[in-house]
């Protein structure tokens, strides 16, 4: 009779290790029940400051080029003749931006979408006309050195006025939006925003 007690002891006590055993199980297989096991892509495209900074390092930017030259006479009345000068000027003017005069924060990037807000298009180059170049193709009588400068001014103002037009403004606009989305489409953005500031 006295090992009754220490077989009900081992019973209760296998039945009450089950009950655990299972309620383990239990809640292993509740816990467990959201979690999987996966590869994730993640889509989102980072750029990072220093490719921001190796853009902007470019520094100038040439989108239209655009070659001219000017046939640029002057004369001079005199009491029994005239005195007279004409010269042809060579000239290239360069439309673009100085990307290094962007604003902070000029490319901003979010998701797959990426906005640039670019400088505006403008002359790259003051001193467009190559001096070497130019060629006197008609004198008479006596020019100074301020005749000549003279003679010079004007044929850089008709080359602004032949070459720095809406046209080609627009047509150096056009090319810079088209070479900046290809570039910022090969980064990997698929909606490219492109603006220029006013």
């Amino acid at each position: 009779m006295k090992q009754q007690p220490t077989n009900r002891w081992q019973w209760a006590a296998r039945v009450l290790g089950l009950v655990v055993a299972i309620m383990v199980l239990w809640w292993l297989l509740f816990a467990a029940k959201d979690n999987h096991v996966g590869i994730e892509v993640d889509q989102t495209i980072n750029t990072t400051p220093e490719q921001i900074q190796s853009i902007r390092a470019v520094g100038q930017w040439e989108f239209l080029s655009i070659s001219d030259e000017e046939l640029v006479d002057t004369v001079r009345k005199g009491l029994f003749s005239d005195d007279q000068l004409v010269r042809i000027y060579y000239g290239t003017l360069r439309l673009g931006f100085d990307l290094s005069q962007a604003r902070d924060g000029w490319l901003q990037a979010r998701g797959d979408t990426v906005t640039a807000l670019l400088p505006r298009i403008g002359l790259l180059d003051e001193d467009f006309i190559d001096e070497t170049r130019t060629k006197a193709f008609y004198e008479k009588g006596r020019w100074t050195p301020a005749d000549r400068e003279a003679l010079y001014r004007k044929a850089r103002r008709q080359m602004l006025s032949h070459c720095l037009t809406a046209s080609n403004l627009r047509s150096a606009r056009q090319n810079a939006e088209d070479q900046f989305r290809r570039m910022l489409k090969a980064m990997g953005y698929t909606t490219v925003i492109i603006r220029f500031e006013q």
